[in-house]
């Protein structure tokens, strides 16, 4: 009787296992062995080259402003959409998905119309030297953009879990509402603020869609490493390709590894 559901089990296991190999382990091994088929020197080479060392370093820029702004937006509206209640809270809850609904190409056009140099806000801030589209400005904000909800939607749940009575006890014996932040809220959502802040930062090192709208890809300039990754393999470097495209995504692996391997020994403290 009990062979029955044992086979179910097992055929549902083959069956999600040869699903993640053919979409996600058989091509990400694929580029994994493409980078070094012949060996780890050209890779290293491909990484020194100047214009890969400066698309870093944009990345790096776009994805520490992204994750600072999106990380104080994220944890201020989970606060209000969960401690409050106001009229237009479920709109505002929309909206915060909006960007997962809206393609990052469509983000990019609509920044354009709206902060390019002919546009009234976009000519505004020209007029006073601040270049928002084909500048970091620009692709901070496309990045902004695309990954608003990450952080939003990992603390808004945790916040419900806990419930108001343990910073309702912490106001009655005195405690201020930013004392009480401190040290009740904030330590019961750092995990959920963590992994909101890295899968943000994930996405906002792997963006390009919205970037490569509004950046003008200009080489040594606006171009972040998914936007070099293009360029080299479409001008038949794929080394460079391959080896920015591995260290990118080794990147955002070991973050997340990382995060899930501390969670739980935080959590049996």
């Amino acid at each position: 009787m009990r062979d029955g559901p044992r086979r179910s089990r097992l055929g549902l296991r083959v069956v999600a296992l040869a699903y993640l190999a053919m979409l996600l382990v058989l091509p990400v091994g694929l580029v994994f062995w493409r980078t070094f088929e012949h060996g780890v020197g050209p890779v290293l080479d491909a990484l020194g080259d100047p214009s890969v060392l400066h698309a870093f370093k944009v990345t790096g820029i776009v994805a520490f402003w992204t994750v600072l702004l999106n990380t104080v937006f994220g944890v201020g509206v989970a606060v209000l959409l969960v401690r409050h209640r106001f009229p237009g809270r479920r709109a505002l809850s929309a909206f915060i998905d909006l960007p997962l609904a809206v393609s990052p190409v469509v983000v990019g056009l609509a920044l354009i119309l709206a902060y390019g140099k002919f546009a009234p806000i976009g000519g505004w801030l020209e007029a006073r030297g601040i270049q928002m589209i084909f500048a970091l400005p620009g692709m901070v904000l496309a990045t902004v953009f695309v990954s608003l909800p990450l952080v939003v939607r990992e603390v808004a749940p945790v916040l419900e879990e806990i419930g108001i009575e343990q910073e309702q006890a912490a106001w009655t014996l005195g405690a201020g509402k930013v004392q009480t932040f401190k040290r009740i809220t904030l330590p019961s959502i750092r995990w959920a603020l963590a992994y909101g802040v890295v899968l943000t930062l994930a996405r906002a090192l792997g963006e390009y869609g919205a970037v490569a709208v509004v950046s003008g890809r200009l080489v040594d300039k606006t171009q972040t490493v998914t936007l070099v990754v293009e360029e080299r393999f479409q001008n038949f470097d794929q080394t460079t390709a391959y080896a920015a495209s591995v260290a990118l995504a080794a990147v955002a692996v070991v973050i997340l590894v990382v995060i899930n391997l501390l969670r739980p020994d935080e959590r049996n403290r």
